[in-house]
């Protein structure tokens, strides 16, 4: 056992110094990123089934899925709707009743993006899926942003439905490998978590220490007021019983939110990942690649996973929050911590997509990655990388996912050829999801805009489908 731990920790250590220094990009004399030529994505290598054009893909549609896709992407892709969805939704609320609204908004927007309200809507929904080939990742549609705090009792409901949904997704046969999506600010004020933040720019918490809270014992942390130590205390416990809910049957995945709370996000997630991710990945924490320290944070957490020897789940991601962070940063005068350009953020995904697959090359028990991406170039680069480093596609370390009702032209072609792919799927009722339908609409605004090309197939299909009606 001694030999094998040595071993290990030799790998490991390795690993580190081998990853670390060559996986990222080099830097032109221009100060652009340039890839190494072995590494390139050749796009006339790549398979013609994964270049997405495929119209063919949305023929397990039907035609009102088609109509309907369709017609909201039309929507979605007007600006000045997008960008005051939460009020001209608001307004027709208040015009037409909560009731007349939720029946306008059931059989579209809703129906689009949200999995159901009902235990029976939202099996019938995953069934279907499943049917696809495509894997459900469940979301509960509960956030909380600095201003909306609502006391101990709402995060002890806020955790009822998170055990639900822990319960829902490893109760039922959607999925082999079951994933669900957590926010921390459903289960810890985003107050604290600012508070956290500053703390941790000046000192560090001791993971140990966290671990030790997560179980009961009371710890007393550096630089909070009782009242906020009290009600960390009670969070992390929260976050506890999620954890010892969902090991060894559901994989955790946290998201990510704003720089302002980030740090105080990951540390926790990091303290949940030591305490249950001695034998798999079941706590993952998400990157956001559009930060410009988006690089230098996941090389942390890979040094920090081989020293506290816990495996290491990780979700990719571009990043959802870019107008407000540059309004914030704009606001207070300092540099805009997200990148200058497209661009850059790109090379920064595929850049960290490298390092994270090269990892699992070498050991794919201990690393994981979802590639959480609507970009088709970085999917043909993940795929093309496995392809070259031997990672299975159907071996459970490198999967994909895109939003229920997004991308389905990428997501079904994947699962088509036998990736895995899961879908993030939010549910509840009208009421419960449309403050996450107006901040998914408007944190994805590029993307909403940029799916000409779905409905450009989407319309293929739909012809087709007319054509084939007329003969």
């Amino acid at each position: 056992m001694m030999t094998s731990r040595v071993l290990r920790r030799s790998l490991h250590h390795f690993l580190s110094l081998r990853t670390l220094g060559t996986a990222a990009p080099r830097m032109q004399a221009s100060g652009h990123l340039e890839r190494s030529p072995s590494r390139a994505v050749r796009a006339d290598s790549l398979p013609v089934m994964l270049t997405f054009e495929d119209p063919s893909a949305f023929r397990v549609k039907s035609f009102w899925e088609l109509v309907r896709a369709l017609g909201v992407f039309r929507l979605c892709s007007v600006p000045i709707l997008v960008n005051n969805c939460g009020k001209i939704m608001s307004i027709a609320q208040t015009l037409l009743g909560k009731r007349l609204f939720a029946l306008f908004m059931r059989p579209s927007v809703y129906a689009q993006f949200v999995a159901g309200e009902s235990e029976g809507e939202i099996a019938q929904s995953m069934e279907k899926m499943s049917c696809l080939g495509l894997r459900p990742m469940l979301a509960v549609p509960i956030e909380e942003d600095l201003g909306e705090s609502s006391g101990e009792h709402r995060y002890d409901q806020n955790l009822a439905s998170m055990l639900e949904c822990v319960s829902m997704s490893h109760s039922n046969t959607w999925s082999k490998d079951p994933m669900m999506q957590l926010k921390i600010t459903a289960l810890i004020s985003p107050e604290l978590c600012v508070k956290l933040t500053t703390l941790l720019s000046e000192q560090q918490y001791d993971l140990d220490l966290l671990v030790r809270a997560m179980e009961g014992e009371s710890i007393s942390f550096p630089g909070l007021q009782d009242s906020e130590n009290e009600h960390f205390l009670c969070g992390l416990q929260r976050l506890n019983k999620v954890g010892e809910a969902s090991a060894n049957k559901v994989r955790v995945l946290v998201d990510a939110e704003y720089t302002y709370m980030n740090s105080a996000l990951s540390l926790v997630t990091t303290a949940m990942m030591k305490k249950f991710n001695q034998d798999s990945a079941w706590i993952w924490n998400t990157y956001q690649c559009y930060l410009k320290e988006s690089r230098s944070l996941l090389l942390k957490a890979v040094r920090l996973s081989i020293s506290e020897s816990f495996c290491l789940g990780v979700k990719l991601v571009r990043g959802a929050y870019m107008d407000k962070e540059r309004n914030l940063a704009k606001k207070e005068g300092r540099s805009e911590p997200v990148h200058e350009s497209w661009e850059h953020t790109n090379d920064s995904y595929n850049g960290s997509l490298d390092i994270l697959l090269e990892l699992i090359s070498q050991d794919p028990q201990r690393y994981r990655v979802i590639v959480a991406t609507h970009n088709e170039k970085s999917v043909q680069h993940a795929v093309q990388r496995m392809e070259e480093l031997g990672i299975d596609k159907d071996g459970g370390s490198v999967c994909f996912g895109q939003l229920l009702g997004m991308c389905d032209h990428v997501s079904l072609t994947l699962a088509q050829q036998g990736y895995l792919v899961y879908k993030s799927v939010p549910y509840g009722s009208v009421d419960d999801t449309l403050p996450y339908l107006v901040r998914r609409a408007q944190e994805n605004r590029t993307v909403l805009q940029g799916i000409r090309k779905e409905r450009d197939l989407l319309r293929q299909e739909l012809r087709r489908r007319l054509k084939q009606g007329l003969k």
